[in-house]
């Protein structure tokens, strides 16, 4: 089964008893990031009365999992929102469930299924991609190979993402790890070894 990560962010709204939950999610690969976007939310909706969040970094046993109830009962939000988002099997994942109380306490037990349906509804709207590993190639060449190296480039799954037009021209690109070797050999023979593969950050 393919490691699946969000393809974009989803926000989805629920009301439940006058209280609104506002579930905001989106691809997170590090926890940095998933960190920042829990702080733009927070930015984004600073008059809400708690912002309850969770997300699972990576996948399958090396997954880093992270969730508060930001000062809604111990283990009434943050608890059943991560529940319903390791389930989904989902990674590289992060949601945060904004409420604006609506003047009617829905108990604990109320709580737990109001957090893990706006986790459920939220994923219920997101597209799912298979997650590709990818790793960066650094290449150096004199300035004619420099045309036919994009074009065969342009064939793989890649992106260049630095340019830089010294004595020679050196480029960074990023490239599907299962394209890596094949990419680097195709090259070599193809400019009869005068392209320098420098560095690979192959897992």
């Amino acid at each position: 089964m393919p490691n699946e990560i969000p393809a974009g962010p989803v926000t989805v709204e629920l009301r439940v008893s006058n209280s609104r939950f506002i579930t905001h999610l989106a691809p997170a690969a590090e926890v940095a990031t998933a960190r920042a976007f829990i702080a733009s939310i927070r930015a984004k909706m600073p008059d809400a009365n708690h912002h309850v969040y969770a997300y699972v970094i990576g996948h399958g046993g090396t997954t880093t999992l992270g969730m508060s109830d930001d000062g809604e009962p111990s283990g009434t939000a943050g608890r059943p929102a991560l529940a319903v988002l390791k389930g989904s099997g989902l990674g590289d994942v992060v949601v945060v469930v904004t409420r604006y109380f609506g003047g009617t306490l829905l108990g604990t037990g109320g709580l737990v299924h109001a957090y893990g349906d706006s986790v459920k509804a939220v994923l219920a709207e997101v597209v799912r991609v298979e997650k590709i590993a990818r790793c960066s190639l650094l290449m150096v060449m004199p300035y004619p190979l420099y045309e036919g190296v994009k074009r065969q480039l342009a064939g793989f799954d890649s992106s260049i993402d630095n340019e830089e037009f010294g004595t020679d021209v050196t480029l960074t690109v990023t490239v599907r790890v299962a394209d890596a070797h094949t990419i680097e050999a195709l090259l070599i023979e193809q400019t009869a070894g005068t392209i320098e593969i420098l560095h690979t950050d192959l897992d």
